[in-house]
């Protein structure tokens, strides 16, 4: 299982809200940062993922590796949990 998971969101995302309901239903913890109230964290998120959209999805393992999941992608998500 992840050692950490990290949603980066927007206020109005609607995939977010998503992300946050299939996280709960695998019973799988998360933090939520939401780059309307951080954007300082926004620049740190592109030059990460690439990616200019929310959610982002960051999933840090026991090994220190990282998964990044851009969007509502479950099937990406399931595996990057699991």
């Amino acid at each position: 299982m992840a050692k950490s998971v990290t949603i980066y969101t927007r206020t109005t995302c609607a995939s977010c809200s998503m992300v946050k309901k299939f996280l709960d239903m695998k019973q799988q913890s998360y933090d939520v940062l939401n780059l309307d109230d951080e954007p300082a964290v926004a620049d740190q998120v592109i030059a990460k993922s690439g990616a200019r959209t929310v959610p982002v999805i960051i999933v840090k393992r026991e090994d220190d590796t990282e998964d990044i999941t851009i969007g509502w992608n479950p099937g990406n998500l399931a595996q990057s949990i699991a």
